[in-house]
Formats: C-alpha cells, structure tokens, sequence
C-alpha cells in the first residue's frame, strides 16, 4: 500500500521540534516606484532585504519586482536528482526569469554551512540552505528569519518561532538495492551477509551528511540501539567493514546506473527516484525495514548575508506554495504541508499514491538525541571503518 505520509506530534515540546513526528496518512518589474522597494534598500519597514515576511516586503508584486530586478539566486547542495530540485529549479527560473546559480550539487550540510562563511560578502554566496535539521540548529545565528505566506499550515513544533528555519520535506531511511544482484533485504542486518560481500554504499559521512547520519541512526535502531544509543550503528558498519561488505564509494546516480553500487543506505525518496530513472536498465527496488523505521525533515534558511536577498524570499515562497510542495512530492519528497494541502484538495494524489510503502513504528530523533549522536559519531566513526 502507498506509504504514509507524516502527521505531526502535536504533544512533543519544540525542542525535539525538528524531528518530532509519526506516522499517518510571471509578473514583471515595475520600474522604480517608490512602493516598489529593491532588494538593496534597506530604509524603512518595507525594506526587501530586512522583510520577514512578503508583506513587510510590499507585497507579494513588490517581492517579486525586487527580485526580477535583481536577476539571480544562488542555491547550494542541491542535486536534481534529489527530491526533484532539477525541475523546482527550472520552475522556479522559468516562472519568474531568474537565473539560478547552483553551486556543489553533491555537497553536504556541513559544506553549505562552510560555503557561506568563505564567501561572506561576494556575489557568490549562497542566498538559501536546504540543511540537516542538527546542522541548522547549530547555525541559527546565520539565517535571516522569514515567515512565509503559508506559515500558518506548518506546525509549531516544525518550525523556529522566529522563522530562521523551517521544515520543508521529510522522508524515510531506506536501503535501495538492484534487485538482480542482491536478495532482497528485510532488515539491517541482513546486509552483514556473504550475498552482500563488496556492495553495500553509504551515502557520504555522517559527520557531515544528514543522509549518512540517519543511516547510521537506522542502523543503530536494527542492531538492539535506540535514537538515544547510536553505538550500536557504529558496532553494525565496523561489522558491515570487517566482513568486507562495506563499499567506501559516496554513491550517485551514475555508480548506481553503473553497478558500482549495487546496495545504497539512503533517503527513500533519493532510492525511489532511481527506481523511475533507471527504469528498463536496473531493477532498482526501495526497502524501509519495518524494524529500523527512522524519519526526519530537511529544513530551508534564507542566508542573513545573502547577495540577493528579494529572490532568495521569493523561492522560499514558491517553494512552500502549492506548487513547489507538489514538485518535491512528484519527486517521492513528503512535503510539510502536506496534510494542509490533502483537506484543501491540492495535494498531487498520484504522486502522493507512489510513495514507497513504509510499516514500524518510525523513530524520530529529538535535537538533544541528534547533538549526542554528532558528539559520539565524531569521536568513534573514523576509527570504525578505517
């Protein structure tokens, strides 16, 4: 059956916020009017650049001007392949004549993070993050706080009060596999057998990677862990390495296509759309095992120094309207609003039915869970797999 989307819990208190779910279900510039503030004026309440919301900024017309006028936005870490940011993109710079610079598609939080600190000041900077919700937590003092036009349909408990950071899609760990070269696996532990001898990949470090920390959290939750002991997940991939199973290779859409991956720990939305792109060449298969079941969201930022601060309110806009939630959702991302958009009849239901199936209860660590994990993966995960 299609999976489940997430219902928000209401009782879980804003400090485990961030992770705190379960299971359920072209307009034109305007020349040089005065009311039409730009991006670089920032005198006055209406200024573009200082805006926490489209109606500090003028107006949705003026926020859109300001950013036409302005001309591009510079995005970060975003592979296209990844909950379908290639035509969000497109969209979104074909919607409204922008040109959108994307720099380290297959960079992680950590590097966004690092990205803003070296090029602080230059046109070059990112103007939006898309983070690991630990990582955003630890960087709030960096991003400019914006509500936006459907802030009311987010839930408190996904989203900073003072909009720095908000919850923009959330999916599953999952184990995505080529279905004729590996049994299919059930469970974490099943990847410690022979069949898997040289072919099970990590999506990156996680130390630095939001995906590869949940992988390790997945782990830990099918070898007797818990989110709040995460050693046990360490103890599985030394398991997975002595036993010459662990394949040391970041995997991508090219080494997937290739069979040099023929096991990937990943998001299952990222495993489900190399189910679609590789359809008729691999028979790529997702997996979320039923006993390992871990969830959690990515979170958006505007950049509190970003070179193009109008464009950078304006894609948070579109990609919290209708629209951009439907495109994350084509591209098997669970869209925060999503539950908001299935009672107002918006939601993409055909997209919404080729989620991957999910069963278990999902665990979703709070950020006092996720800071002891960061601080015990950062002291034994090098030793574990070297």
């Amino acid at each position: 059956m299609p999976a489940p989307t997430f219902r928000l819990a209401r009782s879980v208190p804003r400090s485990g916020g961030l992770a705190a779910l379960v299971l359920c279900l072209a307009l034109t510039a305007c020349g040089n009017a005065p009311e039409r503030p730009s991006a670089n004026d920032t005198q006055g309440a209406g200024s573009v650049a200082t805006a926490t919301s489209a109606e500090q900024a003028g107006g949705m017309d003026a926020l859109i001007a300001a950013a036409k006028q302005e001309g591009q936005l510079n995005v970060i870490a975003l592979p296209p392949d990844w909950t379908n940011y290639g035509e969000v993109i497109s969209t979104f710079s074909q919607k409204y004549g922008i040109k959108v610079n994307s720099a380290q598609p297959d960079g992680s939080s950590q590097d966004e993070i690092n990205a803003a600190k070296q090029l602080k000041g230059t046109d070059r900077a990112p103007d939006v993050f898309d983070l690991g919700p630990a990582v955003a937590t630890a960087n709030a003092d960096l991003f400019a706080p914006y509500k936006v036009s459907t802030w009311d349909d987010i839930a408190t408990e996904l989203k900073d009060p003072e909009g720095r950071f908000v919850s923009d899609y959330g999916g599953f760990m999952s184990i995505g596999y080529d279905a004729k070269k590996v049994p299919a696996p059930t469970s974490v532990q099943d990847l410690l057998k022979p069949a898997y001898k040289g072919k099970v990949a990590l999506n990156g470090d996680p130390t630095t990677a939001g995906a590869a920390f949940a992988g390790v959290v997945m782990a830990a939750l099918g070898s007797g862990g818990s989110a709040d002991d995460i050693a046990p997940g360490v103890e599985f991939f030394r398991k997975l390495k002595a036993a010459g199973n662990f394949l040391p290779v970041d995997p991508t859409p090219a080494t997937i296509a290739s069979g040099q991956t023929p096991v990937v720990i990943d998001w299952d939305y990222t495993n489900a759309a190399q189910t679609v792109a590789l359809a008729g060449k691999v028979d790529w298969k997702v997996a979320v095992p039923s006993d390992a079941v871990v969830g959690s969201y990515y979170v958006q930022a505007i950049n509190k120094e970003a070179p193009h601060p109008a464009a950078a309110r304006l894609w948070e806009e579109f990609l919290y309207s209708d629209e951009g939630q439907n495109l994350w959702l084509k591209g098997f991302g669970r869209p925060v609003r999503a539950e908001a958009m299935d009672k107002a009849g918006t939601i993409d239901k055909a997209a919404f039915a080729k989620l991957p199936a999910t069963s278990g209860t999902a665990v979703f660590q709070t950020e006092a869970q996720q800071a002891t994990a960061k601080e015990y993966l950062a002291a034994n995960w090098a030793a574990a797999i070297r």
